[in-house]
This record gives C-alpha cells, sequence and structure tokens, in this order.
C-alpha cells in the first residue's frame, strides 16, 4: 500500500515536472542533458522531467534599458556628463541564452564605449545640436555587435548633457551677451526703418504736393485758355454778324451813321470837360460834312 502511494506521488510529481505553460511575448529555452533542444513557444508544453529542463527565460517584449551616467571628453577638450536610455528586444533566445553570459550588460558597456567615442569626435556646441546623429551612431554601432547576442537594438535616446559648472556660466554668459546684441540691432534697425519711413513720407509729401501745384497750375492755364477761346469765338460771331449786316441793303450806310454818332458823342464829351481844351480841326469843312453826312443818313433811314 505504501509502495502505490510513493508511485503515485512519483506519477504526479513527474506530470507537473513535464507541463509548462508558457506566457504570451516570452520564450523559454529547453536543455536535455545539458544540451539546447529547442525553445518552447507560448502556450501549452511538454518535457521529460529530470532529463530536461527549463535553462532560461527571455522576455521578448521591448525593454528599457538604462545606461549610467558618464564623463566624456569632447574634441575641444571639455568635459561632459552624458546619459540616456537604450531601449532594445530579444529576437532570438537560443541566441541571447548562449551567446553572451550577459548581454544586459554588455549592451550597457557597448553603449558607454560608443557614446564616449562619438562625443569624443564632436566639440561641446555640437553636442547639443547633433543629439539625433549621435542617437543614431549609437544605435547603429551596438546592432551590429548585438546580433550574436540575439538582441535587436531599437533606438536609443540621451536624457541630459551636464557640462562643467565653469563652461555652464561661460554659455550662459554668451548667451546673454548674443541676445544683448541682438537688442541692439533691432533697436538700430527700428530706428533705421523709422528714418526710412519718415524720409519717404516726406517724400510723397512733397511729390504729392508738387503734383498738386503742376494741376492746379494746368488747370488754370486750362481755365485761361478756355476763357481766350471763348472771348475770341464771341468777337469772331460778332464781327461777323456785322459783316453780315453790312452786306445786307442799308449796312453801309448804318455803318456811317454809327461813326458820325460815335464822333458828335467824343466832341460833345470834350465840349462839356471844363479842363480839356478843345482844338478844333482846322479844316471844319471835313467837321460839317461828317455831320451833315451823319444828318441826312437818319434822314434817309427815317424816310425809309
Amino acid at each position: 500500500m505504501e509502495v502505490a502511494a510513493v508511485l503515485f506521488v512519483i506519477a504526479i510529481l513527474f506530470v507537473v515536472k513535464s507541463i509548462h505553460v508558457v506566457p504570451q511575448q516570452h520564450a523559454w529555452v529547453k536543455e536535455r542533458l545539458g544540451k539546447y533542444a529547442g525553445t518552447l513557444s507560448p502556450g501549452l508544453n511538454f518535457i521529460i522531467p529530470f532529463i530536461e529542463k527549463v535553462a532560461y527565460k527571455h522576455s521578448l517584449k521591448e525593454i528599457p534599458l538604462d545606461v549610467p551616467e558618464q564623463i566624456c571628453i569632447t574634441k575641444d577638450n571639455t568635459q561632459l556628463k552624458v546619459d540616456g536610455i537604450l531601449y532594445f528586444q530579444v529576437t532570438d533566445p537560443m541566441r541571447a541564452s548562449y551567446g553572451a553570459s550577459n548581454y544586459v550588460l554588455a549592451i550597457t558597456q557597448l553603449a558607454q564605449t560608443t557614446l564616449r567615442s562619438v562625443v569624443g569626435r564632436l566639440e561641446l556646441d555640437k553636442t547639443f545640436e547633433e543629439r539625433e546623429m549621435i542617437n543614431a551612431q549609437v544605435v547603429n554601432a551596438i546592432d551590429e555587435a548585438a546580433l550574436n547576442w540575439g538582441v535587436k537594438v531599437l533606438r536609443y535616446e540621451i536624457k541630459d548633457l551636464t557640462p562643467p559648472a565653469e563652461i555652464l556660466r561661460a554659455m550662459q554668459a554668451q548667451i546673454t551677451a548674443e541676445r544683448e546684441k541682438r537688442a541692439l540691432i533691432a533697436a538700430s534697425e527700428g530706428k533705421r526703418q523709422e528714418q526710412i519711413n519718415l524720409a519717404e513720407g516726406e517724400r510723397a509729401a512733397f511729390i504729392a504736393k508738387s503734383e498738386g501745384e503742376r494741376q492746379a497750375a494746368i488747370n488754370q492755364a486750362q481755365g485761361e485758355a478756355a476763357a481766350i477761346r471763348e472771348v475770341a469765338e464771341a468777337t469772331a460771331q460778332a464781327i461777323e454778324r456785322i459783316a453780315a449786316a453790312i452786306r445786307q441793303p442799308g449796312g453801309e450806310q448804318a455803318v456811317q451813321l454809327k461813326v458820325a454818332e460815335k464822333a458828335v458823342e467824343a466832341y460833345a464829351r470834350v465840349a462839356h470837360d471844363a479842363n480839356t481844351t478843345l482844338i478844333v480841326p482846322s479844316n471844319m469843312s471835313e467837321v460839317s460834312a461828317l455831320i451833315g453826312s451823319a444828318m441826312k443818313m437818319v434822314g434817309s433811314i427815317k424816310n425809309a
């Protein structure tokens, strides 16, 4: 009875040892008598107890790895504290188990040495500008070596770049001086633009004023010319009408009468002016003839 119980316990233990459930995104490496015998995939798996065993367990998820801070020397001999974070993933469980005794430590050390090499080829100012380039070179160098370890390096990110305190103070002073320089340049550019705007405004005002004066002169000249044309046209029309009237019957006699009347009026005004000395023509017969002709003309016009 006792033997049966022992055998039953051994059977249960045998079953328990033979059943293994692998979680999703995990891979377990199986060994048979100390030799690699395969990889257990996620789900229910069976092994031979006491002959086979699970030697290594790997997570196939993306793993973040904090790379410790280290001091790097730049190309211009400046000490720079740099730390970062590395993301990797196990792609080959067998190589991850047997390719390196500790692939995490190997990746960390390789990341540090590669980072020192990359930073050593750059000047201090460039290290702040070329973060993406530094990250890419570290990833390429580690990924090439990590193939033998069954690991895929996905990306590397620099967290902090910390120069010495003296360098920080010098950089702050340089930034302050640069900002003051930009402020002075901006102020001078503002004054320059203000002077340009004022000059352009004065120029535009002078041009507008001269254009106004020019247009006023043109308008005045055009008005005077129009007035002269109107007077000339009116005079011409009057002359044409007079000439047409003279050509009518009795027109010539009317002209002579008008001339005689004007002459009589002129002599009358001269005679009535007390301060005027009247000079009588030597040939009075001409005057009397002129007056007589005028009177005859008036009489003939009345008889007509």
